[in-house]
């Protein structure tokens, strides 16, 4: 089986203020890059997870989701100079309050619900157990305890978590996984 580190998108991978379906708007946070290409080279796998209640609000459409994901991709491509750094791409776009009927209610795959890892899992061969998620948000923290893996949560305040560590960027992230698994 295969270790991973699944990535939460908006404000851990790149810049988001609000719900972003545009392509042309992608910006990838500080370190990131460097950040992704130390993961993949130690080892992990990386799976973004993102819920993208933007298309439950009618904000965008999935094929917008798709888009920025290739964007992304492209941006880190750019960065890196490689073309293999994310794995798969996962998203969610149900949300309880939609205004399109066909993505309303809760749904097993929209964090904090594991159903997202759960599915990457098994399309990947992905050993929960030896995973992490990383993300900015309590909801990440609690779908990755959920799915079994090691949480980080991305903050710079003091606010409350039931993360096993936080870290201000992704990079600080990094540093703590890859210490963390040449221990073991």
């Amino acid at each position: 089986m295969r270790r991973a580190i699944f990535l939460d998108r908006d404000n851990t991978i790149i810049h988001n203020d609000g719900h972003l379906g545009d392509p042309d708007a992608v910006h990838l946070m500080d370190g990131v890059a460097d950040a992704l290409v130390r993961m993949r080279e130690a080892g992990f796998d990386l799976i973004v997870v993102t819920n993208q209640s933007g298309v439950a609000r009618g904000l965008f459409t999935e094929d917008d989701v798709k888009a920025v994901h290739r964007s992304i991709d492209d941006s880190i491509a750019q960065a890196t100079g490689r073309d293999d750094i994310i794995l798969g791409w996962y998203y969610s776009p149900w949300h309880p309050e939609a205004v399109i009927q066909a993505y309303k209610g809760d749904h097993p795959t929209r964090k904090p619900e594991p159903g997202m890892l759960t599915q990457a899992a098994e399309d990947h061969d992905i050993d929960l157990k030896s995973s992490w998620m990383v993300g900015d948000q309590e909801r990440d923290v609690e779908a990755g305890m959920a799915a079994g893996c090691r949480s980080i949560r991305l903050a710079n305040d003091k606010t409350g978590t039931r993360a096993e560590l936080r870290c201000p960027t992704l990079t600080e992230a990094t540093d703590h996984i890859l210490m963390e698994s040449t221990a073991q």
